[in-house]
């Protein structure tokens, strides 16, 4: 198929959210993309192609097809895309990513010289405190080592050796590798990083900023930059800690889209799994219905869960967080006791205090 005929193929293409596959000469599925408007998205493949990244022109130069998926709105394109890219595993879906590896931060405290390190494997039950997994081991990097130079805990020996390392000559190191007092000074900044990265203790982020202020009212501006990207690295991870957190506390959420003013969506999640999916027409359907079925869903939730988030959930717990936290939705948390004693009355008045806020925002 030809590039006149694809272009034509694309005029029929829906304004919906959906999802795309591109096929080769072979039919084999090159890459997975997903879009809000289908017709758009695939359109923009075909135009002003000169103006594409290299990336890209590879890719429309290696398409003879595609097909799609429809969907009714772009969270579940969003949800689709990253289950087909895991099961398919795409050609250009790995070219066209940035090489990445999920990492750790492994911060161990049972050593008089603490260390914090970054892995790409979690060793279970083995004493020491992990943080992740994180999908960029570059803003991993980033952002420990910006800590490591503002703080001035940058040791180029990692160990007590009685006498300073090379980096305490350049001002990167406070001097803890001497073993002396200096050493608790050094373990209370890790107790900080660790509060940081916890979320429990912000003022490592804080000073950054007050460093970074003072540096741009000296018109220091290339130390400004430096601490500017430093803490935006440090956001990244602490946003990261966040859907982690969020997702392994195993929640279970009904969340409602409202797709017009006479349908929404119900999703029933639980984790990083979509339990349950529906459109409901607002006129026709009662709280009692809705009430019910979530209780009855839930309590018949068999999935195996586990307690800590892997690798390959970690896309998808970012997707429904991010979802979630969006102005697109609207959701309410079911409580494990209401699911067990089959409380319909409690569900039932969260429900309809949830509804009645689109409600209010149609009458505004």
């Amino acid at each position: 198929m030809n590039i006149i005929f694809l272009k034509e193929k694309v005029k029929n293409l829906p304004s919906t959210p959906g999802v795309y596959l591109m096929k080769d000469s072979h039919g084999t599925i090159i890459y997975v993309g997903k879009a809000k408007n289908l017709k758009r998205r695939v359109q923009s493949y075909f135009q002003h192609s000169k103006a594409h990244p290299q990336k890209i022109i590879k890719l429309v130069s290696n398409i003879r097809d595609f097909d799609f998926i429809l969907t009714d709105t772009e969270f579940e394109a969003f949800m689709l895309e990253c289950k087909l890219i895991r099961e398919i595993k795409p050609l250009f879906n790995k070219m066209m990513k940035s090489p990445q590896s999920y990492s750790y931060i492994v911060i161990d405290r049972n050593k008089v010289f603490r260390t914090i390190d970054i892995t790409n494997t979690k060793q279970e039950q083995d004493g020491r405190l992990y943080f992740g997994p994180f999908p960029s081991k570059t803003r991993v990097e980033q952002a420990i080592i910006g800590i490591k130079e503002s703080f001035k805990i940058l040791c180029s020996s990692n160990k007590i050796n009685h006498f300073p390392c090379l980096n305490y000559s350049l001002g990167l190191c406070i001097g803890m590798c001497r073993g002396d007092s200096s050493i608790q000074e050094y373990n209370k900044i890790i107790d900080n990083i660790i509060g940081l990265l916890s979320s429990i203790d912000m003022g490592i982020l804080e000073e950054m900023k007050q460093r970074m202020a003072v540096a741009s009212e000296n018109f220091d501006f290339e130390s400004a930059a430096r601490y500017r990207d430093r803490i935006e690295a440090i956001n990244f991870l602490i946003k990261k800690e966040k859907v982690i957190e969020f997702t392994e506390k195993k929640q279970n959420l009904a969340v409602l889209e409202f797709l017009n003013d006479e349908t929404y969506k119900l999703f029933l999640i639980k984790r990083n799994k979509i339990l349950y999916s529906k459109k409901f027409d607002i006129d026709r359907t009662s709280v009692e219905q809705l009430g019910l079925l979530i209780l009855t869903n839930f309590y018949n939730d068999s999935i195996q869960l586990f307690k800590e988030l892997g690798r390959d959930e970690i896309d998808e717990a970012q997707i429904i967080y991010n979802f979630i936290k969006s102005s697109h939705c609207r959701y309410i948390t079911i409580p494990k006791k209401w699911i067990l004693q089959q409380n319909q009355a409690n569900v039932e008045k969260a429900l309809t205090k949830l509804l009645s806020i689109k409600s209010k925002a149609k009458t505004t």
